[in-house]
């Protein structure tokens, strides 16, 4: 049985990114083992995915998992977080390994010079660059995501109002300037009528509570009341899902949900957009474009560096009322 180590310590939605690889590296090769290392406060999202055989995972030092990692004697690596801390993992199993192309100059490009060089390739794929001489190929059966059967949500648990049905919007994320702004989310939740849960950490629970009593009617804040896990299952029951740049935006597409995401300082073509191989016509990007500011980073910062946020101030809040009512 020959094993493989697939590394990416975080975050939620890079982990999901990675899924298609566990997923095809399990089934395109024969007698083999998937192991995944990734940080203890992500493990929950790779739990239950079947194929993978077994999880390792750290608090802050790879040299808390290093002597278990060398008993297993692996085959292969496949480092897909690419950075210091993933390649001291190769430099001491001392295995062969294979990485991606993380394009970060040609980031920097877009973002310092706005010279456009990014290729039009999704992370998924770039991804795939490091299964290539291991002749492991995308199946495009897009993301996974596995929810234990004790972490999924009743909807009985929530208010009667949202039983028939319901919108997810992810209110949260780590980057401020990556968030779409509290007021423009109570202005849409106003003028829609259909029940809203509002979906984040427990960061997010007093914003959620001030947008639950500004919009009036019809919204549940579930935000830090569920873990990762039972917040995947209110994606997965929702009809449709409203979704800043984050890890949630992935679980929705890993449950082909009708996504409609919303990029502030961040652009898609960064190749973070939801990934739907076969059902691409359900994402719908809220962006604006022609800003010479944008892309202001390839991650986000706490406060718009211009002071003005138009990036996220200027989609227009009828045209998402528009687009949640179709």
């Amino acid at each position: 049985m020959k094993k493989i180590l697939v590394i990416r310590f975080s975050s939620i939605g890079d982990i999901v990114l990675t899924t298609p690889i566990i997923r095809c590296l399990k089934e395109q090769l024969k007698d083999v083992e998937i192991h995944f290392l990734t940080k203890t406060a992500f493990e929950p999202v790779l739990r239950n995915n079947p194929y993978i055989d077994k999880i390792f995972t750290i608090e802050n030092k790879i040299d808390e998992v290093i002597a278990d990692l060398k008993k297993e004697s692996y085959f292969h690596i496949v480092d897909l977080h690419k950075n210091f801390r993933s390649k001291g993992v190769i430099l001491k199993l001392k295995k062969p390994s294979s990485t991606f192309s993380k394009i970060n100059v040609r980031k920097w490009l877009i973002v310092n010079f706005k010279i456009n060089l990014l290729p039009e390739l999704h992370i998924v794929d770039r991804y795939f660059q490091a299964v290539k001489k291991l002749s492991v190929k995308n199946d495009a059966k897009g993301l996974d995501y596995f929810i234990p059967k004790r972490e999924e949500v009743n909807l009985t648990t929530i208010p009667v109002s949202h039983h028939k049905g319901y919108i997810g919007w992810v209110i949260g994320g780590k980057h401020n300037t990556k968030i779409y702004p509290e007021e423009n989310i109570v202005e849409v939740c106003r003028k829609i009528d259909y029940p809203v849960v509002l979906l984040g950490g427990n960061e997010d629970f007093e914003k959620g509570e001030r947008i639950k009593n500004e919009a009036g009617k019809n919204i549940f804040n579930a935000c830090g009341k569920y873990n990762i896990n039972q917040s995947a299952s209110l994606v997965k029951q929702a009809n449709k899902i409203i979704t800043n740049d984050t890890g949630l935006m992935h679980i929705a597409a890993a449950f082909q949900k009708i996504i409609i995401s919303l990029w502030g300082n961040t652009i898609p073509e960064f190749g973070m957009s939801p990934y739907m191989p076969g059902d691409e016509d359900k994402s719908i990007i809220l962006e604006v474009k022609g800003l010479s500011c944008r892309p202001c980073s390839k991650l986000g910062y706490k406060k718009c560096p211009k002071k003005h946020f138009d990036c996220m101030e200027k989609i227009n809040v009828n045209r998402l009322v528009e687009l949640i009512g179709k």
